[in-house]
């Protein structure tokens, strides 16, 4: 079963207020897995989506991780990936545009791309928004709707411990 989107449902998605349960910050720190460190949280959105955000970095290359929002469908096992921060560790080529480039990046979920039959996130931009897996966490705080827990600090990740 294959899951489509059309570029007015992916904003939708990306806007909807996505409220950090109490206690993320604890939950978000990474556990050592073979040659990486991962965690996952699960996040339900103000219209009743769950979203997952699953963190990922190397051991070995502080430059290489990826954070990602991801739509976790009802009556599905499968995630539909809209935003992806990827570190500067591999170079990447938009098929369709052709550009390839070695930097920072944000892959993100397109119509074009589901169309074409590739990963919905296979397209990617480089940004100059982060330069190392706690910002690029915190650009997907400030980017994709999050929201901190009543009472939680104006400073949502300034003191965020990695």
């Amino acid at each position: 079963m294959s899951i489509r989107y059309s570029e007015d449902e992916i904003a939708r998605m990306l806007a909807e207020e996505k409220p950090l349960p109490d206690g993320y910050r604890s939950r978000m720190q990474l556990r050592d897995k073979r040659g990486h460190k991962e965690r996952e949280l699960e996040v339900v959105g103000a219209s009743g989506n769950t979203y997952k955000v699953i963190l990922r970095q190397s051991d070995f290359n502080p430059l290489d991780f990826s954070i990602i929002l991801a739509l976790a469908p009802a009556g599905s096992n499968l995630l539909f990936r809209l935003r992806r921060f990827n570190g500067k560790s591999h170079e990447h080529t938009n098929q369709i545009e052709g550009n390839r480039f070695y930097d920072f990046h944000i892959h993100q979920a397109t119509e074009r791309y589901q169309e074409l039959g590739s990963r919905e996130d296979a397209f990617a931009e480089p940004t100059s928004q982060y330069a190392d897996f706690a910002t690029a966490l915190r650009c997907l705080v400030e980017n994709c709707g999050f929201e901190p827990p009543v009472g939680a600090q104006a400073t949502l990740f300034g003191d965020f411990d990695i």
